[in-house]
């Protein structure tokens, strides 16, 4: 921000600490796959000394791209935090995935951040999921920057991205988006392309060369002036019109001429409250050079221009019971509130947790209260229990760097929490407390697995349940319908990372096999059924006639059984029994195998022996009365229907509402949401859906989001239920 040229002395190795939350900054990089989060970070690594040399976690070095399965799918797929010191401030750098599968870890980067950078690419643009997560943190009135990465692609313009950010960001004020630092490059090669060899400042107007591997001041050149003051003056209006003193303007248009100091603590005001979101130029270091190119200038704007933990608000908290608690702002003396941003497994160390100190200061060896609440539907059990926490360390690439305490605001990894899960909130044992969860999306693609081998079914639940302890973007179900372990995952991908973590963390090898929506059946007819059991071999026979009808009933009617016999045709201690072996083979179903729902069954008559009728032969019989039944009804399938409500943007509404109804969805209404957004509501059978989280992603291009929940079950179109019994009786 100062426009200062900075050597740092290297601290690659060494945990970085923080003794007061005013030393203390948290900042989450945003952007999407590809942009270069995880280069800017060990850019900015290097460069701030916490790296020897790019990409060498071996030389004591740390990147944030460090789990097997990252190298293997060539892209972040976690939430990793990489500490650096800048002018006596510890900068925590979150960096998180870019891929929506994994939002749940960008959740929790936002959740443990005080601001944010927002990195895009000088070739690609900035795709809808940014803009949505751009319009996320300005609801809670996140500071934002953005940093333009890709300088060198042969199509890069740094100025027309510029004015894409200010497009896709700066919708109430265009103004308020704009670059710091112009890149500046050099002659042209034999292909054309100049390369991007510096910066120039504009508010100082200092030229800040790179060419020597290193930051360099010097003048600007003449034939650059015209260029940098026409930006230069823009700049000036933008940060003017964000200044807390009114009276600035006036003076700026009546010709008086503000000084760089002022302008740069009227910017760095503008930038910690959310006013203003500079855009800075930024590119990783050549080959041997010890800083990338603008890395000085971001950790510049991170140190000076971005929030102390001081400055935000203190979470929402409660007792265990629900009282509210009030808390200072990030206080290191207040009572302790830490939450579980991330927890993760390691084959040597166990679970590990990755924490945020809202208040009070953590120590190791202290006892501390553990409170897991809000996430029972995920799978996740409610859970009070007091834990011991052992050392506290730093996360720094594979190393974990033993720290002495955590203070409010900051960031550490606990290891052996063993009841701790993801989500949950640390506090002191004598006084827990409880904060809310954070909101995370709902995984909506199933994955319907079962064990290898005898071996992996053993292990298979304890790995599960690990899993969705790490990950609660992920549901863990049981399925009681179609007995079948279901992990609901966000997508593809995100299914993927599971079943390899299931095989390479926890050693259970699963198979993926088809999921099932849990069908229904039930009469369409009326019908009649006779159940004869009657056996005679030797001994104590068996002897049991009854005589049912079977009549539908409205939908959600359930199984309602009648007694109509007169005479005591049948005992009266053998009507529970039939009825028993009724619902007992309506359980099982009476067509394909699914359960019969919304028959009205009435008892009409029967014939019992004094000496053979029991128990167990009229509930057989009056399991065959049903059956026999069923063979001369029309049985319908019932399948289950989802309302689904899909925000898409205008652009795809029409896909979306033309895609439903070809899923067999009936389209109930649509509702403007917003600017430039639709909230379009449609009924549609859950069998159509099961791939709708993937479809949707594809149609829309990843911009659409959409929620379902059941309704209830109906009949399915004849050829559709041919088609599924035909499966059924190929699959037996």
């Amino acid at each position: 921000m100062g426009d200062k040229a900075h050597t740092h002395p290297g601290a690659a190795g060494r945990a970085v600490t923080a003794d007061h939350p005013a030393s203390l900054r948290n900042v989450v990089l945003v952007g999407p796959s590809g942009a270069g989060k995880t280069t800017l970070v060990e850019a900015l690594a290097l460069t701030a000394g916490a790296l020897k040399r790019a990409g060498r976690v071996e030389d004591g070095g740390c990147v944030s791209d460090y789990d097997e399965i990252e190298h293997r799918q060539q892209r972040s797929v976690q939430l990793s935090v990489v500490p650096v010191s800048w002018d006596g401030i510890k900068i925590n750098l979150l960096d998180t995935p870019g891929y929506v599968d994994f939002v749940g870890e960008l959740r929790a980067g936002l959740r443990a951040a005080d601001a944010a950078l927002f990195v895009v690419s000088a070739a690609d643009g900035v795709d809808g999921s940014t803009r949505m997560v751009w319009e996320e943190c300005a609801a809670v009135g996140m500071p934002r920057a953005i940093v333009v990465t890709h300088l060198e692609a042969a199509r890069a313009d740094f100025e027309e991205m510029t004015r894409v950010c200010a497009e896709a960001f700066g919708a109430e004020d265009p103004d308020a988006v704009l670059p710091l630092y112009l890149p500046l490059r050099g002659p042209a090669g034999p292909d054309g392309h100049a390369p991007v060899t510096g910066l120039v400042g504009l508010l100082t107007r200092t030229v800040f060369d790179y060419t020597s591997g290193r930051c360099a001041q010097a003048e600007p050149d003449a034939e650059q002036l015209p260029r940098m003051d026409e930006a230069r003056n823009r700049l000036i209006e933008g940060i003017i019109s964000e200044s807390e003193d009114e009276t600035l303007m006036d003076r700026y248009l009546g010709g008086e001429q503000v000084d760089v100091e002022t302008l740069i603590k009227d910017l760095e005001r503008a930038v910690a409250r959310a006013a203003f979101f500079p855009v800075l130029p930024a590119a990783p270091a050549a080959e041997g050079a010890a800083q990338g190119l603008g890395t000085v200038q971001v950790l510049e704007l991170i140190a000076r221009g971005f929030p102390t933990p001081l400055e935000r608000e203190a979470p929402a908290v409660t007792t265990v019971d629900g009282a509210p608690r009030e808390l200072k702002p990030c206080d290191p003396d207040g009572p302790l509130v830490a939450e579980v941003v991330k927890t993760a497994s390691d084959p040597y160390v166990g679970r590990i947790s990755l924490v945020r100190v809202f208040s009070g200061t953590l120590r190791p060896d202290e006892t501390v209260h553990v409170s897991g609440h809000g996430l029972t539907d995920r799978g996740h059990e409610d859970h009070d229990v007091d834990e011991r926490i052992g050392a506290l360390s730093m996360p720094f690439g594979k190393q974990q760097c033993p720290v002495p305490q955590a203070v409010a605001g900051d960031l550490v990894s606990v290891a052996k929490l063993s009841r701790a899960e993801t989500g949950d909130t640390l506090s002191a044992k004598d006084e827990p407390l409880l904060m809310a969860p954070w909101e995370m999306p709902d995984p909506l693609l199933p994955l319907a697995v079962q064990a290898h081998s005898k071996a992996d079914e053993d292990k298979l639940s304890q790995g599960l349940a690990r899993l969705a302890a790490e990950d609660p973007t992920m549901r863990l179900e049981q399925n009681q319908d179609t007995h079948q372990v279901v992990l609901w995952c966000l997508g593809e991908a995100h299914a993927d990372v599971a079943l390899e973590r299931l095989r390479t963390r926890y050693g259970v090898q699963v198979d993926v096999v088809p999921y099932r929506v849990a069908l229904r059946e039930t009469f369409a007819t009326k019908a009649a059924g006779r159940g004869r059991h009657v056996k005679q071999s030797g001994g104590h026979g068996q002897y049991a006639i009854c005589e049912i009808e079977v009549e539908p009933l409205p939908g959600g009617s359930g199984i309602e059984f009648v007694d109509k016999v007169v005479g005591g045709a049948v005992p009266r201690q053998f009507v529970p029994s039939v009825e028993k072996g009724v619902r007992a083979q309506a359980a099982k179903g009476v067509a394909a195998g699914y359960p019969l729902v919304d028959v009205r069954v009435t008892l009409v008559d029967g014939k019992a022996h004094s000496v053979d009728s029991s128990d167990a032969a009229f509930q057989t019989a009056g399991a065959l009365a049903l059956r026999e039944a069923a063979q001369d009804a029309t049985i319908h399938l019932l399948e289950p229907v989802a309302e689904v409500s899909v925000l898409v943007g205008d652009d795809y509404v029409g896909a979306v509402m033309s895609d439903l109804s070809s899923r067999r969805g009936r389209v109930l209404g649509t509702e403007q949401i917003g600017s430039g957004r639709t909230l379009v509501r449609a009924e549609v059978p859950e069998m159509e859906i099961s791939r709708y989280a993937v479809d949707l992603r594809s149609l829309s291009h990843g911009t659409a989001r959409f929620d379902r929940r059941y309704v209830r079950h109906e009949p399915m179109p004849p050829h559709v239920a041919d088609r599924v019994l035909a499966q059924e009786r190929a699959a037996s």
